[in-house]
C-alpha cells in the first residue's frame, strides 16, 4: 500500500489562491500534462498551484504484469467487466491527501479543481464526487467511471452541484466513447452538473478541447 504520492509542481507566481491537481493516464507520469499549463492561459494562472502527481508503480495485468505507473490495475481489455475497485479507492485516498495539503495551506476546497486523463479521469471523478467538501470542478478527459454505481447508493451531497467537464475523442480506440457517454448520461440523469464535449481525435487531447477546458476552469475559478 502506497502512503503518499510524489508530485511535479508548478508554484504560483503571485499569491496562492487556487490549486489544480491533474492526474495522468496509464504508463505516463506527472510530466505528461505539465506542458499544458501555458496552453491553458488561465486568468488565475499566476495565483494557481499546479500539482501533477505520479501514480504508484505497480504490475498491470493486461500488460503481462509489467510494472508501470498506474492508478489501479487493468484486469481486462473490456474495461468495465472486471474492475480493480480496491486500487481505485486506494488512489482516491492518496489524492484526498493532496487536497488536504492544499487546504492546510489556507486554500478553500471550493478553490481546488481535479483534472484527469483516462485512468486519471477515473480517479478524478471517484475522488471528486465522493469528497466530503465542495470542490471548484472536475475535468474528466477520455475516461470512464466504473465506480459510478456507488453514487446511486451512497451519494456525497457536497459535490452534487460541482461542475464536471467530460471530453472524449470520437476515434478513441483505448476507451470507447460509448463507455464514456454512458457515464455522462447516468450522471446527467442523477442531476449532476455535468457537460459533455466530443472531438475528432483519438485517445488524446486537442487544441479545441484545451480551449474548452480553459473556459471551464476560468468559470469554475470565478
Amino acid at each position: 500500500m502506497h502512503t503518499e504520492l510524489t508530485t511535479i509542481e508548478i508554484t504560483p507566481k503571485s499569491n496562492h489562491q487556487y490549486s489544480i491537481i491533474w492526474l495522468h493516464g496509464l504508463g505516463a507520469d506527472g510530466h505528461d500534462f505539465e506542458n499544458i499549463v501555458p496552453e491553458l492561459n488561465l486568468k488565475a494562472e499566476p495565483h494557481t498551484h499546479f500539482i501533477f502527481p505520479n501514480a504508484p508503480i505497480q504490475p498491470v495485468t493486461i500488460n503481462g504484469g509489467m510494472e508501470m505507473r498506474a492508478w489501479y490495475d487493468i484486469l481486462e481489455r473490456s474495461l468495465e467487466s472486471k474492475v480493480d475497485i480496491d486500487g481505485i479507492y486506494q488512489s482516491a485516498t492518496l489524492v484526498e491527501q493532496l487536497i488536504a495539503q492544499e487546504i492546510s495551506k489556507g486554500i478553500p476546497s471550493e478553490h481546488i479543481l481535479l483534472a484527469g486523463f483516462s485512468q486519471g479521469g477515473v480517479i478524478a471523478l471517484q475522488t471528486g464526487l465522493n469528497y466530503p467538501h465542495k470542490l471548484a470542478g472536475i475535468v474528466a478527459l477520455s475516461t470512464y467511471f466504473p465506480t459510478l454505481d456507488t453514487l446511486k447508493t451512497q451519494p456525497s451531497i457536497a459535490n452534487k452541484t460541482t461542475p464536471i467537464f467530460m471530453g472524449h475523442g470520437i476515434l478513441d480506440s483505448v476507451v470507447s466513447i460509448e463507455t464514456s457517454k454512458a457515464a455522462y448520461n447516468t450522471l446527467h440523469e442523477l442531476q449532476y452538473n455535468v457537460q459533455w464535449h466530443d472531438y475528432v481525435m483519438e485517445h488524446s487531447v486537442c487544441i479545441e478541447e484545451i480551449h474548452h477546458i480553459t473556459a471551464f476552469i476560468n468559470t469554475a475559478f470565478n
